[in-house]
């Protein structure tokens, strides 16, 4: 019966670490080449929700295959815009209060009729997202 001594507990452990140092190396190298299959935007138009979901000068925040869209019930009816900054990619929020888009990144503000660049660092308008109302249903994306 062999003994198992403090030296050999201690190689045990650095061969743990190791392993594990050697895959946190390995793995973003292995999300390159697998990366998850989310499309960019879904084929299909996606469904909001009843127009009665969202009051006049709110705005609703959903899933849009990759990225997140931005649903907002304007004065001038609904309107749906990509919720990914054109500055940096940060994930954009409506701020009810002020009535505009806002990337809280880098301050940079959006009007909510087309989408355009109030103020800040953003380079271009939001991606507007095709937007239909069916029976009273909203739904983005696809050949709305």
């Amino acid at each position: 019966m062999s003994k198992f001594t403090r030296r050999d507990f201690l190689d045990l452990v650095k061969k743990g670490l190791a392993a594990t140092g050697l895959s946190a190396l390995l793995a973003p190298f292995l999300a390159y080449f697998y990366p998850p299959s989310l499309e960019e935007q879904p084929a299909d138009p996606v469904r909001v929700g009843l127009v009665d979901d969202i009051p006049l000068g709110e705005g609703l925040a959903l899933p849009f295959g990759r990225y997140p869209a931005l649903v907002i019930h304007t004065d001038q009816g609904f309107r749906a815009y990509s919720a990914v900054c054109t500055h940096f990619a940060c994930i954009c929020k409506w701020d009810k209060e002020d009535q505009v888009i806002h990337c809280p990144c880098h301050e940079g503000f959006f009007e909510p009729y087309e989408g355009g660049v109030i103020s800040g660092p953003p380079p271009l308008p939001l991606a507007k997202i095709p937007l239909s109302i069916i029976d009273g249903e909203i739904f983005i994306g696809g050949e709305a």
